[in-house]
Formats: C-alpha cells, sequence, structure tokens
C-alpha cells in the first residue's frame, strides 16, 4: 500500500521531501485546544513562519474529514480554529485515529498521534509546547498520556519545553526511562517545565546546542535504518523557555492546583483534563500562561527548525564521522 492511500502530503512538504530538505512536523491540538481562539491559529501560522525563517519547512499536521494530511495550509489552520470553537473537532490521540478515519471527522492531533503521523511520512523531527506525561494523582487513577507509550516506538525527535508542569515531572521522566525514550535537556542539567525553566529534576543527558540534537537525529536515523522492521524509541529534548518569558513558578503552581481541585469537582476526565487545566491557569495566572506558552512554544519551533537543518546535512554513518 502506498503512502498516498493513507496520508495526505501538501505539495510544499511533498516537494521539500523529494528534495530531502529540512522539515519540522508540528501537531494541531495546540491552536485547537491548548490556546483560545483566534489566539491558537494566529499563532500558528507564527510559528510556521518562524520555522521558515530559520530555514525549514513547518508541516502542520491534522486529520481533515477523515483524512491524515502533513502540511496544512494556512486557510485549513484558520478553517480547523473556528470549527473547534464550534466543537467539531476531536482531539486526537493514537487511539483515535481509526475512529476519525471511519468516521470522516476532524481531528487536532496530540504529541502522540502527530509523532505517528509524521513518521509516516518520514519525518523525524518535531517541535510542540510541551509534552503529555504522567497526571497528578496517576497512582489511583492510572492517567498516563499515549505520548509516553507512542514514542516509546516511533523514532521521532521532539523538540519541547518539558513535560507540561501540570503534570508529574519526576513519574513522567522514570516512565521515558522505562520506555527507552532518549531524554535530554539543552544548555542546563535539569529539566524544563514547561512554564518555567527549571523542574528541579536532573534530565537524565544535557546537551548544549542544536548541532549536539542533529547529532542525536542522525544517530536515530542511523539504528533505524539499521533495522527498518523492528520498533525504535523517539527522543525528548527540553529547550528552557526564554528567560525574560519565563512565568512565575509560584503563581503556576497555585492556579495548578486550584485547576486540579476544580476539574476534580466537575468530574472533568480523560482527554479533556489538559484542555480545561490549562484554560483555567491561563485565567487564574490572568493571561501570562498563554502569553508564556506563545514564547515558548516560538522558541522550540526555531530550535527544532536549526535541528533539522543541521541533520539534513549530516549522513547516517558511525557516530565518529558525524
Amino acid at each position: 500500500m502506498s503512502l498516498s492511500s493513507c496520508v495526505v502530503v501538501s505539495e510544499h512538504v511533498k516537494d521539500a521531501i523529494k528534495r530531502n530538505k529540512p522539515i519540522v512536523a508540528l501537531e494541531s491540538t495546540i491552536f485547537t485546544h491548548g490556546m483560545p481562539h483566534p489566539d491558537g491559529a494566529k499563532t500558528q501560522l507564527e510559528v510556521e513562519q518562524v520555522v521558515r525563517a530559520a530555514g525549514a519547512t513547518p508541516a502542520t499536521i491534522a486529520l481533515l474529514n477523515g483524512s491524515l494530511v502533513v502540511g496544512l495550509s494556512k486557510d485549513e489552520i484558520t478553517s480547523l480554529a473556528i470549527l473547534s470553537t464550534q466543537h467539531k473537532v476531536d482531539k486526537v490521540s493514537r487511539r483515535d485515529i481509526y475512529q476519525c478515519i471511519a468516521q470522516a471527522k476532524n481531528g487536532a492531533t496530540t504529541v502522540a498521534a502527530t509523532a505517528f503521523i509524521a513518521s509516516l511520512a518520514g519525518i523525524d523531527v518535531f517541535a510542540t509546547g510541551g509534552i503529555g506525561g504522567v497526571h497528578r494523582g496517576a497512582e489511583t487513577t492510572m492517567d498516563v498520556s499515549n505520548d509516553l507509550v507512542e514514542l516509546a516506538h516511533t523514532p521521532v525527535c521532539v523538540c519541547c519545553a518539558g513535560a507540561k508542569s501540570i503534570l508529574d515531572i519526576p513519574r513522567t521522566l522514570e516512565v521515558l526511562e522505562t520506555n527507552g525514550v532518549a531524554v535530554a535537556s539543552v544548555g542546563q542539567s535539569n529539566f524544563p517545565a514547561f512554564f518555567t525553566r527549571d523542574s528541579g529534576v536532573r534530565a537524565p543527558t544535557s546537551l548544549a546546542s542544536a548541532d549536539d540534537v542533529a547529532r542525536l537525529v542522525a544517530a536515530m536515523r542511523l539504528v533505524s535504518r539499521a533495522a527498518p522492521h523492528a520498533a525504535h524509541p523517539g527522543a525528548v529534548i527540553g529547550i528552557p523557555i526564554p528567560a525574560q518569558a519565563e512565568a512565575d513558578a509560584a503563581e503556576v503552581e497555585a492556579a495548578t492546583e486550584e485547576a486540579l481541585r476544580e476539574a476534580n469537582r466537575r468530574g472533568i476526565e480523560g482527554n479533556a483534563v489538559t484542555p480545561f487545566i490549562l484554560a483555567e491557569v491561563n485565567t487564574r495566572s490572568k493571561g501570562n500562561s498563554l502569553r508564556a506558552n506563545v514564547a515558548l512554544i516560538k522558541n522550540n519551533a526555531h530550535f527544532a527548525a536549526q535541528v533539522a537543518v543541521r541533520a539534513s546535512t549530516m549522513t547516517t554513518t558511525p557516530s565518529s564521522r558525524l
């Protein structure tokens, strides 16, 4: 079965793939469910421009009328954002893809679904705000994001600002370790905490630059191509939010605790939890968390584009010759 039978790749992305040009995958949940309208669509289009300015091709991924689309147009991004305000866009993780295709629905892709679809299209550098992870209280709820499972067998490098700060970051890192996912922090020892630069939890590895991450991507490609029929884990690269955009840690934590209590009171569960809490934190922080979110996704996109550009010039040979 050909790729075109299950994935619709836009012409600009198809051209970049054909010419072996650097590409950065982008998720769609961030602008449909992670930010209020019209901030979401505006931010996504600006993020795409950041990627282009750094020399790479952006590929926003979503499901449109049941089709897996790699490389949404400006109009498609705007339309999807508007449809989400009318509750006509599902939040789609890996488990939801079949149903979304079967019912010809519109879907905004999470980290897990985006990584999977990007991998189908041969794209292995991906920028997002923050990954999902182990939710607070997961020892009783068992609420663990599928992002952590998908990255155990999908060789995609996710450039992010760490795990979302509303999560249990130490346990999230433990699950990533269990799943064999490479994890590194950029420019510091500790893993970042999304809205803030330092989670207080040491990352397994610290890398200094986009060049170092590009070498990791080249190594990931080498191993994946050596055994193409085996499952290979991806990588999570934690990029601290720019210092000038960092939110107040105490304010974010207080807002998160209040939002969690409100979610419990209302009985909100499943994939509705994260969008609800992010919206509540934004309200309770008087918009500070949204401003931080916009800054960090642009920063991550710029870094990911640098990685993709550098990795595109590296041959997948043993590391001594990268």
